[in-house]
């Protein structure tokens, strides 16, 4: 790999839906140890192109590139490890927390404990049944799971649209402590004043395309967003 390669890149990347096409010769790179923002508009195409990161979509045309590897020749199940994803809804299975930690990573318990203190939960909530947590507390527990999978990516869905302003705070100050940690996060956003408060970079879609740096102004509205010019 060529020192200075990008973690993920999108060369010419266009998706459609059956006669709708929802990317358009998309062409963008995210960095390591930063976090990259995905914004605008909703109906923009950023969960799509996030979803392309590990394969839970595929371009129709185009190449997505991880860590210089087109995305095409890697097995997915092994991607999906390395590329972690945090959802815009909590998704914890039924059962307790150390079962929904046991789905990704059965055969190794002894980081449990340090991954919930890590998401600022109690490390005696191994026990406590998924069911019984806040939604707040629900998406730090989401987070600790696809933090076991050792991923160098994490990908983040509009993590806290359903969450209180303490619970969005806590989670960017997780998200932006990882970047700080060395590990590539992209984050899809429509909150321009989450943009301002956690992105290193920032990407802005428009009906589908990257905007120029003269829409990208225009959309974000301030000229101190990271990537707007």
């Amino acid at each position: 790999m060529t020192p200075g390669t990008p973690v993920l890149s999108f060369e010419e990347v266009c998706v459609r839906f059956g006669d709708t096409e929802v990317l358009h010769s998309v062409n963008a790179e995210v960095a390591d140890a930063r976090v990259t923002v995905l914004a605008g508009p909703s109906g923009s195409g950023k969960t799509t192109l996030l979803r392309l990161c590990n394969r839970l979509e595929v371009p129709t045309s185009g190449t997505v590139r991880f860590r210089g590897e087109d995305l095409d020749w890697l097995d997915p199940l092994a991607l999906r490890r390395r590329v972690g994803m945090v959802f815009q809804r909590p998704t914890l299975f039924a059962g307790t927390i150390a079962e929904n930690f046991a789905v990704a990573a059965p055969d190794d318990t002894s980081g449990y404990e340090r991954l919930l203190v890590e998401v600022g939960l109690p490390a005696g909530w191994l026990d406590r049944p998924a069911d019984e947590l806040s939604g707040g507390e629900a998406q730090r527990a989401c987070l600790a799971r696809t933090l076991l999978t050792g991923p160098e990516v994490l990908l983040m869905d509009e993590p806290t649209s359903s969450l209180d302003p303490s619970a969005t705070r806590a989670l960017e100050e997780l998200g932006t402590g990882l970047a700080r940690s060395g590990m590539a996060v992209l984050w899809v956003s429509h909150d321009l004043a989450q943009v301002r408060r956690i992105a290193d970079a920032c990407v802005v879609l428009r009906d589908g395309r990257v905007a120029g740096p003269e829409d990208a102004r225009h959309y974000l509205a301030d000229r101190d967003v990271p990537g707007a010019g």
